[in-house]
């Protein structure tokens, strides 16, 4: 919430409960806790001895620094959860609207009291749930609250972290208000005495402290010396030229609505065209599915007469290698034996051929030995013959001398 940018009755909402804590805020060291912009620190630092405004967004840090600067003010970063300063460091802690936005609600009241000076007081604020659902409307819940309180929950929760707690209803009021043309120093305020609706309240504010606490005001925040019905008289002449404005929008938004219709019309058309074509690709395709199926079961049965074949021919070839292996090793066997057989029989022959040599030389001696037998018996025979032919021979054959020859 930054001043300037919402709208009047949103930044008095916030205004109004700082301007609440300004009067506990005198002379005192002050935290504000979720400090935001920085706008709340800055009117806490008007009175009080020492303020630190703490937040988690460090672009809310940095726009805090830039945009509020007083001696007695300074803006850090850091967590609801885990406050960075020591024990009893403040005599006034100020959480408005911050309590609802955090999971560890309950590790915040706990630090708090941590860092509270043991006579100092918390000040802490949330919507009503009822009221704050019931006004935000078809709007929805809102995404950044984590839990909201109704008003017995929030002050019995209050009441778990500090003994004493005060509790004051935040609401807008209609008034009317007489201010004097010359400047007074007084101001008079009649407050007309109404039951307080808790359920029907819009905020709930906490005063809460460790020890008992005095007095129990009810605070009327003015935001300045106005006719509230003549800036509302504005406002409506804003709204008026806002609604202008947005039917001059609503009015162009449906000549483009229109045009959109008829774009749509087109559109819905050439849809209808291209579903239509799509239903025949679908077609197309699921019959280009079939023949694929067809072609696929067609492919596998050749890949299955393939693969038969394939382990034929593995087979044959598996057996051909076996009959060219006994083939091979029966060629290393022959050869072996045929060279076993041939080197046995060149041995024989050698020897054959000794013999025959033997033979021949033999026969030769023979022959010879024949030839001369012949030559002796030729020799014999012509001595025979002479021996026949002799007279002498004759002669004592007759007379019965020397040896019987043979008449051959």
């Amino acid at each position: 919430m930054i001043p300037d940018q919402v709208n009047v009755d949103l930044l008095n909402e916030h205004l109004a409960r700082y301007m609440f804590a300004v009067r506990l805020a005198a002379g005192k060291r002050v935290l504000d806790a979720g400090c935001g912009a920085g706008y709340g620190s800055a009117a806490l630092a008007r009175t009080a001895q020492r303020v630190v405004g703490i937040d988690c967004a460090a672009e809310a840090v940095a726009f805090a620094r830039d945009h509020y600067q007083a001696p007695n003010l300074e803006f850090q970063k850091g967590s609801c959860a885990a406050l960075p300063f020591a024990n009893a460091s403040f005599d006034l802690v100020v959480a408005f609207e911050i309590i609802e936005h955090l999971d560890a609600w309950r590790e915040f009241l706990l630090e708090v009291r941590r860092v509270l000076a043991p006579a100092g007081q918390l000040l802490v604020s949330t919507p009503n749930r009822l009221y704050y659902q019931e006004s935000r409307g078809a709007t929805g819940a809102n995404p950044f609250h984590v839990h909201e309180f109704d008003f017995e929950e929030f002050r019995r929760e209050l009441k778990l972290f500090f003994p004493h707690v005060a509790m004051y209803l935040e609401n807008h009021t209609e008034g009317l208000t007489f201010q004097p043309h010359e400047p007074g120093n007084t101001v008079e305020v009649r407050v007309d005495a109404a039951e307080a609706v808790p359920a029907e309240s819009h905020f709930f504010l906490a005063v809460c402290a460790d020890r008992p606490m005095v007095g129990n005001p009810t605070f009327v925040y003015i935001p300045r010396a106005a006719n509230v019905l003549r800036e509302r008289e504005h406002h409506i002449a804003l709204l008026d030229a806002e609604i202008a404005q947005k039917n001059d929008w609503l009015a162009d938004a449906q000549r483009r609505h229109e045009e959109l219709l008829a774009l749509f019309a087109e559109q819905k058309e050439a849809l209808e065209r291209s579903n239509r074509w799509a239903e025949s690709l679908n077609r197309e395709l699921e019959d280009r599915a079939q023949s694929i199926a067809a072609l696929q079961a067609e492919v596998a049965a050749e890949q299955e007469a393939a693969r038969r074949m394939a382990d034929g021919y593995a087979a044959k070839v598996a057996e051909l290698e076996a009959d060219i292996e006994a083939k091979r090793q029966w060629a290393i066997d022959t050869e072996t034996r045929l060279t076993a057989e041939v080197r046995h029989q060149t041995a024989e022959l050698q020897k054959s051929v000794e013999a025959l040599h033997h033979t021949e030389a033999e026969l030769d001696e023979r022959t010879r030995w024949a030839l001369s037998l012949q030559e002796e018996g030729a020799r014999l025979a012509q001595l025979l013959a002479l021996v026949r032919s002799s007279r002498w021979v004759r002669m004592g054959r007759k007379v019965g001398l020397g040896p019987e020859l043979p008449a051959a």
